[in-house]
């Protein structure tokens, strides 16, 4: 018999096209163990951040009822269920977070996040929310164009291409910085929608870390 908690997982893996035997090995457990997860609900605590990310459920909808750290996971200000176009939740995390995704994502808790929020567009496992700060990426003659407070969701799993918006931590910062890539010949830039910025352009060579490529843009009311 399926669990509820399992029945969510069963219809997330559906809605993305993925199998148990998928979720087992990302998650580095064996096929028995979701097939555990799926008939009890019963998850071990470590892996319910990870569950929770490969899936885009909520942490809190894979505690059982009677876990008394449950709460009720918040969907959005009008109580509704989102629709079928939605992905999947992704948390919302600091630039320095950002800046060092890669060495902190398997260990990253349901607590280690601002939020979790909604991502209308498919995206990889590892994806994650960023708010604007500054306005080196405000381009008052059009767009794209990104204003402070603004949302992006930056998946670490898409490839960076010319004209991609990227999170790009330099290696002097320990913060991640947003910028738009330049690629001409071998060399590439990091470049500021700003053209007010005071500096503008800047080349990276070895000496950055691509943190992910921005796949959505969202507005916090």
């Amino acid at each position: 018999m399926v669990n509820s908690i399992g029945q969510l997982i069963k219809d997330a893996l559906s809605r993305m096209g993925k199998t148990q035997a998928w979720l087992a090995e990302q998650v580095g457990v064996s096929d028995n163990a979701v097939s555990k997860w799926i008939r009890t609900g019963q998850i071990s605590r470590e892996n319910i951040p990870k569950v929770a990310r490969l899936t885009g459920l909520y942490p809190d909808e894979l505690l059982p009822d009677n876990d008394t750290g449950r709460t009720e996971p918040t969907r959005n200000s009008s109580g509704i269920e989102p629709g079928p176009d939605i992905q999947g939740n992704v948390p919302v995390v600091s630039w320095v977070q950002a800046g060092a995704w890669s060495e902190i994502i398997d260990n990253f808790a349901p607590g280690d996040a601002e939020e979790w929020l909604p991502c209308p567009v498919s995206h990889s496992p590892s994806t994650f929310v960023l708010r604007i700060r500054g306005e080196s990426m405000f381009n008052p003659y059009g767009r794209p164009s990104f204003q402070e407070n603004d949302l992006i969701f930056v998946d670490p799993e898409r490839e960076a291409i010319h004209g991609s918006l990227v999170v790009v931590r330099l290696d002097e910062s320990k913060e991640a910085t947003f910028k738009k890539l330049v690629l001409e010949g071998d060399r590439k830039y990091l470049k500021a929608l700003n053209p007010a910025w005071p500096e503008p352009m800047i080349e990276i060579n070895g000496n950055a870390t691509m943190c992910g490529v921005v796949i959505f843009k969202g507005e916090k009311l």
